[in-house]
């Protein structure tokens, strides 16, 4: 896979250069916000940065992830733009927050667009995206799985679609 260009305009649609915007989160630096998050993992399909998927995903939730499926989707669409419609912080410790987002792409079938209202969740500083495909194991009364000290019902079962 080819280096990204670095001084190239952001795949994520924000008029920044790649260095200045998602590329510095994808060289380890934690986005600051839920936001910043999912505009850095929309760029991560662009530029097919796996690994930066799979680590910014609720780490309970990693090992449920198909890494080539994800690598295949990334690697064999023309990714056509990113709209960030609203994001909703909510607080509450574990902070929480919604991004609602359509994405765009191409592939052999067509032209796609995809709307969806994701939910995040912040542990020791570092969001991680919420994956409603993955299933958590946890029962209501169960630790939550995001290490929050929580029951799980008190905490990310709210936000689980």
């Amino acid at each position: 896979m080819p280096t990204p260009d670095t001084a190239a305009s952001c795949p994520c649609g924000s008029g920044d250069l790649l260095n200045a915007c998602c590329g510095r989160y994808h060289a380890g630096t934690p986005a600051p916000s839920a936001e910043s998050l999912m505009r850095s993992r929309y760029s991560a399909y662009v530029l097919g940065q796996v690994d930066y998927l799979l680590a910014t995903t609720l780490p309970a939730q990693q090992s449920g992830l198909d890494r080539e499926a994800i690598r295949t989707w990334s690697l064999q669409s023309t990714w056509l733009g990113l709209e960030v419609e609203q994001s909703e912080v909510l607080g509450g410790q574990p902070e929480h927050a919604f991004v609602t987002f359509t994405a765009r792409w191409h592939d052999d079938a067509g032209e796609h667009s995809h709307r969806e209202r994701s939910a995040f969740v912040q542990h020791d500083g570092q969001w991680f995206f919420i994956d409603p495909t993955v299933d958590l194991n946890a029962g209501r009364n169960d630790p939550c799985p995001c290490a929050s000290g929580q029951k799980f019902k008190k905490c990310c079962a709210a936000y689980l679609n």
